[in-house]
C-alpha cells in the first residue's frame, strides 16, 4: 500500500529519513585526554545523607574535544600536548582542596564541576572551533559530563 506524504506516517518517515541524513552531515572527529583530581567536600541538604559529613572523592576527569573538520596542515582537531597542558593547569586549581572553601555558596556535585571544569578549560582555548565533554568519573561505576559548544 503507497503511504500518501502529509498522512501522519508519512510525517513520521520523513522526519525519521532526515534525521537519518542529518547525522551523516554531522560526523566529527575528536580527540580525547585524560588526568585526576583528589578533592574534599561536603554537601548541603538532607537529601545527600551521609555525603553531607566531609568526604574525599578521586575523580578521573577525561576531557573530549569534537571538530568537524581537521586543523588545517596538522591534520589534528587540538594539538594533544597542549590539551593536556591546559588540563593539567586547570585541575590544579582543584587537586587536594576543599571545594567548600572555592565555591561556598554550592553543592559541589560531579555535575556542578563538570560545569566549572569545561569553563576553565574553554578560557584557555584560543583558536579551537568546536564541542567539548567534561566527564567526571567518581568510580568505574558512576560518572557525569557536561557537553557544550566552544
Amino acid at each position: 500500500e503507497k503511504m500518501k506524504l502529509g498522512t501522519t506516517t508519512g510525517f513520521k518517515l520523513a522526519a525519521l529519513v532526515l534525521a537519518f541524513f542529518a547525522s551523516l552531515a554531522h560526523a566529527k572527529f575528536s580527540l580525547g585526554v585524560r588526568d585526576s583530581i583528589m578533592i574534599a567536600h561536603s554537601f548541603k541538604g538532607e537529601e545527600f545523607g551521609p555525603a553531607q559529613q566531609m568526604h574525599g572523592a578521586t575523580y578521573t576527569v577525561d576531557v573530549e574535544f569534537e571538530a568537524e573538520e581537521l586543523v588545517d596542515k596538522c591534520n589534528w582537531v587540538v594539538d594533544i600536548g597542549e590539551a593536556s597542558e591546559i588540563l593539567s593547569n586547570v585541575l590544579r586549581k582543584y587537586n587536594f582542596k576543599n571545594l567548600n572553601e572555592l565555591f561556598p555558596d554550592d553543592n559541589t556535585t560531579t555535575e556542578f564541576m563538570c560545569k566549572a571544569i569545561f569553563d576553565d578549560i574553554a578560557a584557555c582555548l584560543e583558536n579551537f572551533k568546536g564541542s567539548m565533554c567534561v566527564k567526571l568519573h567518581e568510580s568505574h561505576k558512576a560518572w557525569a559530563s557536561y557537553t557544550g559548544d566552544v
